[in-house]
């Protein structure tokens, strides 16, 4: 069989012969999801697929040759499916290699660290085989969140200060340092880089766990406590965390809603008002755990929260039952022992399987570390984490019909960051038709964004983040 690569508007296409050979196994589907955290490649098909990879670092590319495929036209749409703003795959070729192997090569735009898996059947998906493509390179979270607070505060005339600027300086001093960084190692670069950045906002900022003290880290030990500073003018992060997304769509309505869907729209509208937004004098600034439509595992949004020094990690959602009668919305914080309630209980271990469904590779080192963290969770957390829950409910319940008036608690994987209070929020539910129709209008999400940001600005009212726990 005759093949010819060519280049097409940006895209690699391969021209097949007439004949298409079928080898065993169909394939269902094809996906692709871009991420700035990593882009996966999913193919799906009615039983488990055998493969080989094999990684070449200049220029950066990978070969898979997949064995038992099926040359049906969905693994022909897969080269199609990449697009020109995918921050690492290029192009995707895929041809017959040989009578008993398809080769599929990922063009790439930087290295990476590429994962390559098997999934079993879960939930609507049958077998799937997943590309997880990580670059090698990632830009520090925190220092993102420094530059686009330091762009935002910029003067728009030069003014003469004799405040000190923490922020200011810690940028000063990357840029004196960029030199001596230049000619380090990469991975001494990059610790350095950690440290201090963890240094000038969890420290000298003024950066606080759920006891109220500065939390510092070393690379593999636990947390110390140690003497809190004075300082009052630091960064106020909040994590937000849009539930599912990716190759997870969360719980679907009677009229096809998507929850990762509605979540996501609640977290961007929610994070314009934290941007806007100072407490107790403090600029407020939003990191999301997913900005867009890709699955993230529940350990990794713990990880991330903590990368930052998250003040607060708030997960949003949107109910499901198997009966459309139940309705309202539900707060929830982490509890270590048993679930408030038999629906908390339930509503936990259906969150919880969504590492199963968006598709986690359980042998990575990663997926193993993140675990771990699961197991962190202290008291303290969950005292701080119902106060901020309780702010909330008292806010939503202005907007929105309640399913219970209380806090409920059960142990959600997601809300297990130990030195930060996190909270789970059910915005309504999705299983219901009529509050389907109220995530999906405008107006609805509008006024519960502004509940939610009251109960935030009503939590740091009374538990400003320099002095939250000082008396416990």
């Amino acid at each position: 069989m005759k093949r010819r690569d060519f280049v097409h508007t940006g895209a690699l296409v391969l021209l097949l012969g007439a004949q298409e050979l079928a080898r065993g196994a169909t394939i269902l589907a094809v996906r692709v999801w871009p991420a700035p955290d990593y882009s996966r490649v999913t193919i799906e098909s009615d039983t488990p697929l055998s493969f080989t990879q094999n990684f070449v670092p200049d220029p950066p590319r990978l070969a898979v040759d997949v064995r038992g495929i099926d040359l049906n036209q969905a693994l022909k749409e897969l080269v199609a499916k990449v697009v020109a703003s995918d921050p690492t795959i290029r192009g995707i070729r895929v041809g017959q290699f040989s009578p008993e192997v398809v080769r599929l090569v990922f063009d790439l735009k930087q290295p990476v660290a590429p994962q390559v898996f098997n999934l079993k059947p879960v939930a609507a998906y049958q077998h799937r085989l997943v590309f997880d493509l990580y670059p090698t390179q990632v830009a520090d979270p925190l220092e993102t969140l420094i530059a686009e607070r330091m762009h935002d505060a910029a003067p728009a005339t030069p003014k003469t200060t004799t405040t000190a600027d923490p922020l200011g300086e810690l940028i000063a001093k990357k840029a004196d340092n960029a030199a001596s960084d230049a000619a380090m190692p990469a991975n001494k670069v990059a610790t350095n880089r950690t440290n201090d950045t963890a240094e000038k906002i969890a420290g000298s900022q003024g950066a606080t766990g759920a006891s109220g003290q500065k939390s510092l880290k070393d690379s593999d030990g636990p947390f110390m406590s140690v003497p809190r500073p004075e300082a009052t003018d630091r960064l106020i992060i909040i994590a937000l965390d849009p539930g599912h997304g990716g190759e997870d769509p969360g719980a679907i309505g009677p009229g096809g809603t998507r929850e990762k869907d509605v979540v996501l729209r609640l977290a961007h509208r929610l994070r314009e008002r934290i941007n806007a937004t100072t407490a107790n004098g403090n600029a407020m600034r939003v990191f999301m755990t997913r900005d867009s439509d890709f699955f993230v595992p529940l350990g990794v949004r713990v990880d991330k929260a903590r990368r930052v020094h998250a003040d607060l990690f708030i997960s949003l959602h949107a109910d499901a039952f198997f009966t459309p009668n139940p309705q309202g919305a539900s707060v929830f914080a982490l509890s270590q022992g048993g679930a408030s309630s038999s629906a908390a209980r339930w509503m936990a271990a259906r969150e919880n399987k969504a590492d199963q469904i968006g598709g986690l590779n359980v042998k990575a080192k990663d997926a193993q570390v993140t675990r771990a963290l699961l197991d962190m969770s202290t008291t303290a957390q969950i005292k701080d984490s119902l106060v901020l829950g309780s702010a909330m409910l008292g806010q939503i319940k202005r907007v929105g019909k309640l399913h219970k008036g209380q806090v409920e608690q059960a142990s959600f994987a997601v809300l297990k960051a130990p030195d930060i209070p996190s909270v789970l929020v059910e915005a309504a539910f999705i299983s219901n038709p009529e509050e389907e129709a109220k995530l999906n209008s405008d107006a609805y999400q509008e006024h519960l964004a502004d509940a939610l940001m009251k109960g935030i600005e009503s939590y740091f009212a009374k538990n400003p983040p320099l002095a939250r726990g000082r008396t416990a």
